[in-house]
């Protein structure tokens, strides 16, 4: 068998690998295989690439495969989970650079060399490569500065930022052609790589608060657009189809969260929840709270049949999963039933909750999502809120000023009994007020979200 036919034969198993795993990231209880079949198909292509190509000797392969290996365990072990959205963000920005660098010396490659000549096609291809590279990369830099706190994390805008952001795409447009015109000519393509690194800054930092797992999601189609142009580029059909998975699957996923959000793409972009303080239907000064002990809780508990617990980024905040985890088995031993109610965008990125809580093994088949648990609020005996705001904030439906108005929401202040763990009444990362703090059948029981869990677990086992 020739060395072509082999190289076919294995981009054609990464490719297969690529699909399935990518299909079996569609449910929780396959995501974990999905996610190693994915890792195999690209190992797969690397391999395959680098020897094909001759781009690096058998030992040199083997020392950058130890280092890589090497970092990716580091941040595996070492990242926490309330780190993961930043993470996240940084590996986008990663995908997009890596388009750029490999557009950009493919570019230089036959620009400098009179021998070669640049085809049409491939001066469009790598105009799109550096212009949606250069856009995910920067994006996700503010986009991990956000999260990270470096960069303010609410929204950032001035006057005149739409149509600054029309001019440069524009500009890009233009210098995009004199490229595709004049390939050999070096400054069109400097400039526009110097553009659509500021223009990546520009439309991330006016979006923030509680749009931000969208515009991860986002950005990570970006990434796979970037990497399906460099494909073409460098005639690699597996890139191209790893490129292609990765950026509709991050587009469907970002329009997924838009509708659980009622909002548009557009409206995200152009407007994110952090350019208007929302306020709610109450003053701060009329929410009347009640607070509850942690022997209350417990005995609250223990009376109940069913119960249902909505965790939001507090929770990863606080490391409580694995103690929330000991407090499902104890009511589970007492024979009452436990779900968990997960909201598409409940946490800082796509998925948030559902890998916090797999951390600590809790059972896949209890994590419901929001449209097939929500009818069973109003059955159930008590919605346990973990550093959740504003996905279970009342005021998405019946406050027609309220920034988060029209979102589909967790119906947790139909249960009987809404007990809400939470350090404070600080409003939620949308900077919004929930009403649901003053409802007459919710409590408040403030502290540390694992302390308090671990206490009320205690106290149940007591009883």
């Amino acid at each position: 068998m020739s060395q072509d036919i082999i190289i076919k034969i294995a981009y054609l198993v990464a490719s297969v690998l690529f699909i399935v795993g990518i299909k079996m990231l569609g449910k929780t209880a396959t995501a974990r295989k999905g996610n190693t079949l994915s890792s195999v198909a690209m190992l797969i292509a690397v391999l395959i690439t680098l020897l094909d190509k001759n781009v690096l000797s058998f030992t040199e392969i083997f020392i950058t495969i130890l280092i890589g290996s090497a970092v990716g365990l580091y941040i595996a072990r070492k990242v926490e989970m309330t780190q993961m959205p930043e993470m996240v963000a940084l590996l986008n920005g990663f995908g997009g650079a890596s388009s750029v660098l490999v557009a950009t010396s493919e570019y230089w490659k036959l620009a400098h060399n009179t021998a070669l000549t640049m085809e049409p096609i491939v001066a469009v291809t790598v105009a799109l490569s550096v212009i949606i590279g250069s856009v995910t990369f920067t994006g996700s830099m503010v986009a991990f500065g956000k999260l990270k706190g470096i960069v303010n994390g609410g929204s950032v805008t001035f006057k005149g930022q739409h149509f600054l952001n029309a001019a440069l795409l524009i500009a890009m447009i233009i210098l995009s052609a004199l490229m595709v015109a004049s390939p050999n000519s070096e400054v069109w393509m400097l400039s526009l790589l110097m553009l659509a690194l500021v223009l990546g800054v520009l439309v991330v930092i006016p979006i923030g608060g509680a749009d931000m797992p969208v515009v991860i999601s986002l950005l990570n189609s970006y990434s796979g657009v970037a990497a399906c142009a460099t494909g073409f580029i460098l005639n690699n059909q597996v890139l191209i189809i790893a490129g292609a998975l990765v950026g509709t699957s991050g587009i469907i996923l970002t329009q997924i969260m838009c509708k659980a959000m009622n909002r548009s793409l557009a409206n995200v972009l152009l407007g994110g929840f952090g350019q208007t303080v929302g306020t709610s239907s109450k003053s701060e000064q009329e929410i009347v709270t009640k607070e509850v002990g942690i022997e209350e809780t417990a005995m609250l508990f223990d009376s109940a049949s069913s119960v249902i617990i909505v965790p939001g980024y507090g929770m990863a905040v606080a490391q409580a999963q694995h103690v929330v985890r000991e407090l499902t088995d104890l009511l589970e031993k007492r024979n009452i039933s436990v779900k968990f109610a997960i909201h598409p965008v409940a946490g800082r990125m796509p998925g948030h909750m559902n890998v916090l809580l797999a951390e600590a093994n809790i059972p896949y088949d209890k994590l419901i999502e929001m449209d097939d648990i929500n009818d069973e609020f109003a059955n159930t005996d008590i919605a346990l809120i973990i550093g959740a705001n504003d996905v279970v904030n009342p005021a998405a439906r019946s406050n027609p000023q309220s920034p988060i108005y029209g979102m589909p929401i967790l119906n947790a202040d139909k249960a009987r009994t809404v007990i809400v763990s939470k350090r404070s009444m600080n409003a939620g990362y949308a900077g919004i007020e929930n009403e649901l703090f003053g409802f007459p059948n919710c409590l408040m029981l403030f502290g540390d979200a694992k302390s308090s869990m671990s206490k009320v677990v205690s106290e149940l086992k007591e009883l």
